[in-house]
């Protein structure tokens, strides 16, 4: 049944495609993005095997099993950390390089996803299984995400495990198609959870924007895939058009969900000598993207740990106007005096102005009061940990990072980050001197109200 494998395709490839869209900055969204994707394409690959009964493809779709499972194991480690918290992902990379390496084990093992039943199908099931059950109990305990999010985590990987059951072990139950869409389910439900996830981390709105993804994705699916899937039906199952409904779906998908990225490397090849140009229509496409995310009303009922997690993402996102068009902050009341001062009107992009002015301010309250362009003493551990790396643009920990472009009290402040502090600790004072700047402007809140 090709039909139904393109079905559960399309929706594992969207929706890993579009987790990856959201930040692909975000290792919890990178990770699940490889699992779905890695599921579609497991599913496309065993629509294949049946249709031109390769034992090569057999042999290929048995290690491509192994990666969902791996992938889950790692947005579930990610899932149990506390989003806050400064940590070298050293030994989860650890962790799931040791998972993986016994799935693929497994995989070698068993030479193939068809029966009998061997050996390494039971070394690949319990390779992607019980580690993946481990770190939601894991997860579950230390409770570092929102109800709804453990709940989709605890029923999806419930059912992982049993999908991996009929997947991995070829008990000849049930037919592989059957077994990969029944999987579906479950693959849906991590998606779902992640983006539950990741939208309560950044106080946004998910359903309009998922939605808007989903229908647009499922319009641009069946004018692509019914075409084929309708020669299909006429023509018998050719192993050519088995092959073109999955590739003409996948690129027809990835179009639609990543239309803004390409539309930017596009740009990038046609004006590469207009950088304003650019940045200008990134700011639109940004700005675009953001504003479903948007809450209608943002701040109301937000308790204070809220408050203070929107005010530490707001402060991340100073750079990025796009971003800070969505954040819930620019409903304080604040911003609409700000606006109504200087007479400019009620526009997303203008709130995202202001908020990023409203914070500037902030942070420069943070400086001491001793006449000093710069110190290190503990006094101006708040100042320094948030206007160098956010408003002077100092990168100390980046990758090949040069003070090169600063001026002279940045260098100085990027020499002391770099030979003084470590990263963990400039992550805690972050943190702490976010948590004043959320208490001040709640304050103010509360005042207003």
């Amino acid at each position: 049944m090709v039909a139904l494998s393109a079905v559960v395709f399309a929706l594992s490839w969207w929706l890993g495609l579009y987790l990856l869209a959201r930040d692909p900055r975000k290792a919890v969204l990178v990770c699940a993005a490889v699992g779905l994707t890695g599921f579609a394409l497991v599913v496309a690959l065993d629509a294949v095997r049946v249709a031109t009964g390769s034992a090569t493809l057999s042999q290929v779709e048995i290690y491509l099993v192994a990666v969902p499972g791996i992938a889950w194991f790692a947005v579930l480690l990610e899932l149990s950390q506390p989003r806050d918290s400064w940590r070298s992902r050293a030994g989860e990379a650890g962790l799931v390089g040791a998972v993986a390496c016994v799935a693929f084990l497994g995989a070698w093992m068993a030479g193939g996803v068809e029966g009998p039943l061997r050996l390494g199908h039971w070394v690949l099931f319990a390779a992607v299984s019980v580690p993946a059950l481990s770190a939601m109990v894991h997860a579950v305990l230390r409770r570092a995400q929102p109800r709804p999010v453990v709940g989709f985590v605890v029923i999806a990987t419930l059912f992982f495990a049993l999908g991996n059951a009929i997947l991995v072990i070829p008990l000849g139950l049930v037919p592989s198609w059957l077994a990969l869409a029944s999987t579906g389910f479950d693959v849906a439900l991590l998606g779902i959870a992640v983006a539950i996830g990741d939208a309560f981390d950044e106080g946004h709105a998910l359903r309009r924007d998922m939605l808007r993804s989903f229908v647009g994705t499922t319009v641009v699916a069946l004018l692509f895939g019914a075409q084929l899937l309708v020669a299909l039906a006429a023509a018998g199952e050719s192993p050519t058009l088995v092959v073109l409904v999955f590739t003409t779906l996948a690129v027809a998908i990835a179009i639609n969900v990543l239309a803004d990225p390409l539309a930017g490397l596009l740009d990038r090849v046609v004006f590469s000598r207009s950088p304003d140009l650019r940045a200008d229509r990134a700011a639109l496409r940004g700005t675009e993207a953001a504003l479903p995310r948007r809450s209608a009303n943002p701040l109301d009922d937000m308790d204070e740990e809220t408050f203070v997690r929107v005010t530490r993402r707001a402060l991340g996102h100073f750079g990025d106007l796009s971003k800070l068009v969505a954040s819930p902050l620019t409903a304080l009341p604040v911003i609409d005096e700000r606006l109504e001062r200087r007479g400019a009107p009620d526009q997303p992009l203008e709130r995202a102005n202001e908020l990023r002015a409203l914070l500037a301010e902030r942070i420069a309250n943070l400086k001491p009061r001793d006449g000093a362009d710069f110190g290190t003493t503990e006094q101006w551990r708040h100042y320094n940990s948030l206007y160098f790396p956010y408003v002077a643009g100092v990168r100390a920990y980046a990758q090949n990072a040069t003070p090169a472009g600063l001026d002279p009290v940045a260098r100085r402040a990027w020499q002391w980050l770099v030979t003084e502090v470590p990263q963990r600790s400039l992550h805690n004072w972050q943190n702490a001197a976010a948590r004043v700047i959320a208490t001040d402007l709640r304050s103010n809140l509360v005042a207003a109200r």
